[in-house]
């Protein structure tokens, strides 16, 4: 991983990164690209928690190097592999990723995608908002939460490891 790699980010990074006034240094750093589905789950709070601070879609728009849209095959190749353990925006990008021929990473700090991607054998194309915040040398103004962290990435990934996921 590296300054300027493309990185597929998942509507609770969105609004991790964004709480934590990180996302404009991760935007400034990466190429950031998600889909539609999780610019709108950001907008519709489906997947937001009580203390989410509001993103205004212009701004994430402009944050964000591509917003693909997604196609039902592209879905239907993530149903083969496991796909009703995912919500939408997880599928999507998941989907999205699979239909790729380029590098990507992806950070989506949820079990079930991490999960995902691991049964999809892509374990090494999976980063941490730790990980790339460490790559490019920023501290965010309020401190990460355990599931952006590698360790907990590491414990998920044993876990699924061990069939315990």
């Amino acid at each position: 991983m590296k300054a300027g790699d493309i990185v597929l980010v998942d509507t609770t990074l969105i609004i991790e990164a964004h709480n934590t006034g990180c996302l404009t240094a991760l935007a400034a750093a990466f190429r950031l690209q998600t889909v539609e589905t999780c610019v709108r789950e950001t907008q519709d709070g489906s997947a937001t928690r009580a203390d989410h601070l509001r993103i205004d879609e212009g701004e994430l728009r402009a944050q964000i190097n591509a917003v693909h849209a997604v196609t039902d095959a592209e879905r239907a190749v993530v149903a083969a592999i496991d796909g009703p353990i995912l919500d939408d925006g997880e599928r999507d990008l998941w989907a999205h990723a699979l239909a790729r021929t380029d590098a990507w990473i992806l950070c989506g700090p949820d079990k079930a995608s991490m999960r995902f991607g691991y049964k999809a054998s892509m374990r090494a194309r999976l980063v941490t908002l730790e990980a790339l915040l460490r790559e490019i040398g920023h501290t965010p103004k309020v401190p990460i939460r355990a599931h952006y962290r590698q360790e907990w990435l590491d414990d998920v990934m044993t876990n699924c490891v061990l069939g315990l996921l």
